[in-house]
C-alpha cells in the first residue's frame, strides 16, 4: 500500500524523536487556552444577592434609610426575605399615604435591579442574567457549544483540503482576536456572537493540531502524544480555578485568559505540515524536504536513495519508489463525507464512533457544567474538577496498551453512566457522597473522551482522517449543546438531567462493542485499506 511508506520512512528517521517531541511540546501550548475559554463562563456568571430597583420613591421621600425604602417597595417571600424578582407596583402617593396603607399590587422588576456594591462587575450584574433573563446564561453556554459544533463543520473538511498548518495558523488568530474582543462588548448577545467564534476557532485548533501530531508520531507513541495534550488541557481547568479566584473582574478575567494564545503566532515560523497529507496530496518534494528536516533534527542518517529511489536493496527501493515516485495522477484521490457513508466498515465505524463522542460529551459535560451545585466551594470544586483529569488522562496511556482500545472505551463508557445512574438515588442532604460520585464520573468521561480521540484517529484511514474526526467532533458538540438544555428538566423532577446523562453513555459503551481493535496496527491511509 503506497501510504503505508510514510510510516516505515518514520520509523527509519525516528518515529518519536527530538522532532516530534517538539511538535508534541506546540500542541500542549494552546490546550491551556482551549480549558479558559471552555469553562471560564461558570465563573463570570456567580450568584450575587440582589433586588428591584425601587429608587422610585426616592421622589416622594428623599430621606428614607435604604432599609426603609425595600421594606415599603419589596414583597417579602415565605422565609421572610426580600423578594429578587418582583416589587411593589409605583404610586402618585405621597410619603405618608404610602406608610400608612402599604403597597399591596406586585409586579416584575420595570427599572432593572440593585447588586451589592462592593462586588466587582460580572456578567451577571453587568447584563441583568437574573430573574426573566436567567436563561441567557444558559443559552450564551450553549451557543458557544454551536461554535463549537460550526468549528467541526467549517475545520475539518478544510484541513483535508488546504493542510493541518493553516488551518491551526487561522483558528489560534481568531480565537485570540475575538477572545480579546469579548472584553471589550457592550451587550450580552455580541458576547454570545463574539463567544461562537471563539467556540468555533477551539474545534480548529484541538481537532487539528491532534490529528497533525498523530501523523508525525509512530504507532507505539501515538497515544502518549496525544494525552499529554489532554493533560495539558486538565491543568488548563486548575488554572482556571486559580485566575478566576484571583481575578473578579469578568472583562479583565477575559483578558487575562485570551491574549496569551497571540504568543503562538510564532507557529507561523515553526510548525510543519503533514508529511502524510502532502503525499495524499501529490506534494513529493514538500515532503521529502520534511521528512529530511526530521531525519537531521532526530540526528538520524536518510540516505539520499531512500528519497530518490535510487542504490538500495529492492525491497526499500520498492517501497519508496510507491511513496515518492508516485505520479500526481495515480495519486490517492482525497476523500469526501460520503465516502464514510459508501463503503459497509467505514459506516459501521463512522456511526458507532459519532455516537461514542455523543454520549461521551453528553456525559462529560453533564458533569462539568453542574459544578455550581454541589454544595461545595466552586473554585476548590473546579481544582479538583481539573485535577482528577490528569490521572484520568495518564492512566489512559497505559490502559489503551494493556487492554486495547475497544475494551478501554467501552468500559469507561459505562463507568461514567452507572456512577451518573447512582447520584439519581442518593439523597440531597448528602452532597460529599453526591460530589465524590460525580468526580468518578468525570475522570470516567474524561479518560473515555481520550481514548476517542486516538481511537477515532486510528480508525479512519487518513484521506477522510480529519473528515471523521471532524463529524464525531460534530456529534460531540451537538450533545455539549443539549447538555445545558437537559439540565432544565430538573424543574420537574431533580431526578431526571442525571438519569438522562446516565443512560446515554451505557448504551453507547455496550455498541463499541462492535468496533474493531486498532492495537499496533498501522494507520490506514486509502478507504479501500483493510477492513
Amino acid at each position: 500500500l503506497p501510504m503505508s511508506g510514510v510510516g516505515e520512512i518514520l520509523k527509519a528517521i525516528g518515529d518519536f524523536g527530538p522532532f516530534q517531541k517538539w511538535l508534541v511540546l506546540l500542541t500542549l501550548i494552546p490546550c491551556l487556552s482551549v480549558a479558559f475559554h471552555q469553562f471560564c463562563q461558570l465563573f463570570m456568571v456567580v450568584d450575587v444577592p440582589h433586588h428591584c430597583d425601587t429608587s422610585w420613591i426616592r421622589a416622594v421621600g428623599p430621606n428614607l434609610t435604604q432599609e426603609e425604602q425595600l421594606n415599603l417597595t419589596l414583597p417579602r417571600d415565605a422565609d421572610g426575605e426580600y423578594e429578587q424578582c418582583s416589587m411593589y407596583s409605583p404610586v402618585d402617593w405621597d410619603l405618608d399615604s404610602i406608610v400608612a396603607y402599604g403597597l399591596n399590587t406586585t409586579q416584575k422588576c420595570s427599572n432593572g435591579w440593585v447588586y451589592p456594591s462592593a462586588e466587582p462587575p460580572s456578567l451577571l450584574t453587568e447584563f441583568d442574567l437574573v430573574c426573566d433573563r436567567k436563561d441567557l446564561n444558559d443559552i450564551g453556554q450553549a451557543i458557544y457549544m454551536a461554535g463549537l459544533l460550526l468549528g467541526s463543520m467549517i475545520f475539518g473538511p478544510l484541513s483535508d483540503r488546504i493542510g493541518r498548518r493553516p488551518v491551526i495558523l487561522i483558528s489560534v488568530i481568531l480565537q485570540g482576536l475575538f477572545g480579546l474582543g469579548i472584553a471589550f462588548v457592550p451587550h450580552f448577545y455580541v458576547y454570545m456572537a463574539f463567544r461562537c467564534v471563539v467556540g468555533a476557532s477551539v474545534s480548529g485548533i484541538t481537532m487539528t493540531i491532534l490529528t497533525l501530531a498523530t501523523e508525525w508520531i509512530g504507532v507505539s507513541s501515538r497515544p502518549k502524544a496525544v494525552l499529554s495534550s489532554h493533560c495539558c488541557f486538565a491543568i488548563g481547568q486548575m488554572i482556571l480555578a486559580g485566575l478566576s479566584y484571583g481575578i473578579r473582574n469578568w472583562r479583565l478575567l477575559e483578558i487575562a485568559g485570551s491574549a496569551p494564545i497571540l504568543v503562538v503566532l510564532f507557529y507561523i515560523w515553526v510548525l510543519p505540515e503533514s508529511a502524510r497529507w502532502l503525499v495524499t496530496k501529490g506534494r513529493m518534494e514538500e515532503a521529502k524536504k520534511l521528512l529530511q528536516k526530521a531525519a537531521a533534527t532526530n540526528k538520524r542518517s536518510l540516505p539520499e536513495g531512500l528519497l530518490e529511489g535510487h542504490g538500495l536493496p529492492l525491497p526499500a527501493l520498492t517501497l519508496t519508489f510507491f511513496v515518492l515516485k508516485l505520479k500526481p495522477e495515480k495519486q490517492i484521490k482525497s476523500g469526501s463525507l460520503l465516502d464514510l457513508f459508501r463503503k459497509k466498515h467505514l459506516r459501521k465505524v463512522t456511526l458507532i464512533m459519532s455516537c461514542a463522542w455523543f454520549v461521551n460529551s453528553f456525559v462529560y459535560y453533564g458533569l462539568s457544567l453542574n459544578v455550581t451545585n454541589f454544595g461545595l466551594d466552586i473554585y476548590l470544586t473546579q481544582l479538583a474538577f481539573g485535577a482528577v483529569e490528569i490521572p484520568a488522562r495518564v492512566g489512559c496511556i497505559f490502559t489503551l496498551q494493556w487492554f486495547g482500545r475497544r475494551k478501554t472505551q467501552t468500559v469507561l463508557l459505562l463507568l461514567s453512566g452507572l456512577v451518573c445512574l447512582i447520584i439519581t438515588g442518593i439523597p440531597e442532604d448528602q452532597p460529599l457522597a453526591t460530589t465524590i460520585l460525580a468526580t468518578i464520573g468525570k475522570f470516567a468521561a474524561s479518560a473515555s473522551f481520550s481514548t476517542s480521540y486516538v481511537y477515532s484517529a486510528e480508525l479512519f484511514p487518513t484521506v477522510v482522517r480529519q473528515t471523521g474526526v471532524g463529524l464525531c467532533s460534530m456529534s460531540a458538540r451537538a450533545a455539549g449543546i443539549l447538555a445545558p438544555l437537559v439540565r432544565l428538566l430538573g424543574q420537574y423532577h431533580e431526578a431526571i438531567p442525571m438519569a438522562i446523562f446516565g443512560s446515554a453513555p451505557v448504551l453507547g459503551g455496550l455498541l463499541c462493542v462492535l468496533l474493531p481493535e486498532t492495537r499496533g496496527t498501522e494507520l490506514l491511509d486509502d478507504t479501500e485499506d483493510g477492513q
